[in-house]
């Protein structure tokens, strides 16, 4: 096996395996099932594949921009938004702080478009990758918000 791809699949492993331990380990329960939702709230099988599906697509952002970069400014990028990302649901979920969730998710949108505004002339392909995950994040930063003013 190449050594790019061994370096895929620790990206994948990273990236994916961590996402399903986060979320495993810091589920909503009974707090966040008591909270008024507003109307836009999806249903909560739906946060487990979205995420899914956007963790393949983090990872494989992030495995091209290694493969070119392995220690420049966007890879900073790229890990900061993973430590975010990561963070947000034991903040959200297991320490009930809403509004320091909130901050955290906004932090995070900032770093991904920042990594697609980095990534645009370099490689078009991981910048891309990076707009759907932009775009859950923008909905999940109103979706905090609204639960903050709800609650």
């Amino acid at each position: 096996m190449n050594r790019s791809i061994q370096h895929l699949i620790v990206f994948l492993v990273l990236v994916v395996g961590g996402g399903w331990i986060i979320g495993a380990t810091n589920l909503p329960g009974p707090w966040y099932a008591a909270l008024q939702k507003p109307p836009f709230t999806p249903p909560n099988w739906l946060f487990p594949v979205a995420w899914t599906v956007l963790y393949v697509l983090i990872a494989v952002a992030g495995w091209r921009t290694y493969e070119r970069v392995s220690d420049g400014a966007v890879m900073q990028v790229w890990w900061a938004q993973l430590a975010l990302n990561f963070a947000w649901s034991p903040i959200f979920f297991t320490k009930h702080w809403m509004w320091p969730a909130l901050a955290v998710i906004v932090v995070m949108l900032a770093s991904i478009v920042t990594f697609v505004v980095m990534q645009w002339r370099k490689d078009r392909i991981a910048a891309l990758l990076f707009v759907p995950y932009a775009g859950w994040v923008a909905f999940a930063s109103v979706l905090n918000a609204s639960l903050n003013v709800l609650n």
